[in-house]
């Protein structure tokens, strides 16, 4: 998950998302895939952003056991994989600069003041 880089920022992560289009496209689930990934997740922040892109099917809280669910495996995987956040921002939670989000692209550079 990206961060905001503002020079003198301390709270940078996890930046919220503002969408105004989001796009599902279909994945191939692949079980050893998620369980893997779902180790290197901070659960809270991909909630939120999953909510924020329209999708409130998964648990506030999560453990690994939880894996073993086909159900709890097929939203997991359609939050991380087949959510797309196409137009809209991605917005510091320090210092509310917004990132903007064009075709699916984030524009993370920053302003000569930031660096």
């Amino acid at each position: 998950m990206l961060s905001s880089n503002i020079k003198g920022v301390t709270s940078g992560f996890p930046l919220r998302i503002e969408a105004e289009k989001v796009v599902e496209k279909q994945v191939e689930l692949n079980a050893a895939f998620l369980k893997n990934m779902f180790t290197k997740i901070e659960w809270k922040p991909f909630v939120d952003a999953s909510q924020a892109m329209g999708y409130a099917e998964l648990p506030d809280e999560a453990e690994p056991s939880m894996l073993k669910f086909d159900e709890f495996l097929q939203k997991f995987h359609h939050a991380l994989l087949e959510l797309h956040l196409e137009e809209g921002a991605l917005v510091c939670p320090e210092t509310g600069r917004r990132f903007p989000v064009n075709k699916g692209i984030p524009n993370m550079l920053l302003h000569e003041d930031e660096v």
